[in-house]
């Protein structure tokens, strides 16, 4: 089939991307972050570690710090449910992994560019 009209740049790209993209857990919870957590949170705190299924989070102060760990039991499982976690991965790979704790500590949190 022919294509009337040039295919947009993002369209074309967004496969590219998409293999391109590290499949560890820590690589795929910073892709989900901002959508999980929405742009106020994401703007405070960063996922900037992980390790055996807990993910450090910096926070930019103590006081977002400690309300994100009042929040964690309600973004632990949509975090999970952003990364679908196990569906229709082979069992020992990192997209199979999952979030099992979120931990916030303080410290700089990079700003989204």
């Amino acid at each position: 089939m022919r294509r009337l009209a040039p295919r947009p740049l993002a369209s074309a790209l967004e496969g590219v991307a998409r293999d391109a993209a590290p499949a560890t857990l820590l690589a795929r919870v910073q892709g989900v972050w901002s959508t999980v957590a929405g742009d106020q949170l994401a703007a405070a705190a960063a996922p900037v570690s992980e390790r055996e299924g807990v993910v450090t989070m910096a926070c930019e102060s103590a006081v977002w710090a400690q309300e994100l760990e009042l929040l964690a039991p309600d973004l632990l499982p949509r975090l999970n449910a952003a990364l679908g976690a196990g569906r229709d991965a082979p069992p020992d790979s990192a997209a199979r992994a999952s979030v099992t704790r979120l931990r916030f500590v303080t410290g700089s949190a990079p700003n989204p560019s």
